[in-house]
């Protein structure tokens, strides 16, 4: 009688649940437990072009939601202003678990560079997975006289900046190159392009000298011999390039730049949703090949819960927001 009158009182709680959860994401009151399944395929939006460390990893992580929950699940890519138009057509999605968003740290330090959004980053989104942390890569073609960052910085004068590649305006890439030149105490112009892909690939063709990339990206081109990496943005060295020194072992002291790349949501996506997808995520992280397929991709793997991710998030808008001002970032 008590489990009785115990699921009665949460009767209510969970009916709105369930009105609140149509479409995608359906779930059902059974013993006062939420049953979640989805009936709708998924879309996981990318804001970054084909060919990028953030597009990479949503289709691994797209391929392998579809497996597990016997769903179709597309990844769609919506490049453009650093990220924010693809984060717009999110935070108006319904909340229902069948819209999602790929994102990496770009999301957090758009705050502190875009003078206008068409959404508020801190309240229209729920943070759902942490898929791990990657650093940035510093790269030049492969016939480049520079083969150090000390070669780089070098070139880099009042007169004649460094011109650098990045993955477009206020990403982390973006981000490390100026505050390289900062700590450095060189002028390097900024490039932005759509997309570590692009970034790179400019690079590759010898059309911009310095590229600042995913550490995803210039593993995947330097497999071609097209370019050369010469420093890593990690405290420490990165497993995939044991080699290549970071910025801080060649003279720049105490720098390190890395990002997240994770899965949100809607805000208003409700938790019995956000729990179903977070656990479904763990368990392909937690799969062998999935982590021997990120590792070598650059990433370092990250466990955190969605209330975890959520305050990390919120404190790197804070923490970037302090760096975007000094350097006078601004975007209109």
């Amino acid at each position: 009688m008590k489990a009785m009158l115990k699921w009665r009182r949460s009767w209510p709680v969970l009916a709105a649940a369930a009105l609140a959860g149509t479409a995608a994401g359906i779930w059902h009151a059974r013993a006062g437990t939420a049953v979640v399944r989805f009936e709708k395929p998924i879309t996981i939006v990318v804001t970054f072009p084909p060919g990028g460390g953030t597009d990479l990893l949503a289709r691994r992580l797209g391929a392998a939601m579809q497996q597990r929950l016997g769903q179709s699940v597309v990844v769609e890519n919506r490049p453009g202003a650093s990220g924010n138009i693809g984060a717009s057509a999110v935070a108006e999605a319904a909340p229902d678990g069948a819209t999602l968003l790929m994102a990496n740290s770009s999301f957090a330090i758009n705050p502190g560079v875009y003078q206008q959004l068409d959404f508020d980053p801190r309240q229209d989104f729920k943070a759902v997975f942490n898929a791990g942390t990657i650093a940035s890569v510093l790269v030049v073609p492969e016939h480049s006289s520079i083969h150090s960052l000390a070669d780089a910085l070098a070139q880099a004068s009042e007169e004649r900046p460094l011109a650098f590649a990045s993955c477009g305006n206020g990403t982390p890439q973006h981000m490390a190159g100026e505050m390289l030149g900062q700590a450095a105490h060189v002028r390097l112009q900024h490039i932005p392009f759509k997309g570590c892909g692009p970034a790179i690939t400019a690079v590759a063709a010898d059309q911009v000298p310095l590229g600042v990339v995913t550490a995803s990206s210039a593993v995947a081109l330097m497999g071609s011999g097209r370019v050369r990496a010469i420093a890593v943005t990690a405290p420490e060295r990165v497993a995939q390039l044991p080699d290549v020194p970071t910025v801080a072992e060649q003279g720049v002291k105490a720098f390190a730049v890395e990002q997240w790349h994770g899965v949100l949501a809607p805000a208003a996506t409700p938790e019995p949703i956000v729990k179903k997808l977070h656990a479904v995520l763990v368990q392909i992280q937690a799969d062998p090949q999935m982590q021997e397929s990120l590792q070598k991709q650059g990433y370092t793997l990250v466990q955190q819960s969605p209330a975890q991710f959520g305050a990390q998030i919120l404190a790197d808008m804070d923490r970037y927001a302090v760096v975007t001002r000094s350097l006078g970032l601004k975007v209109d």
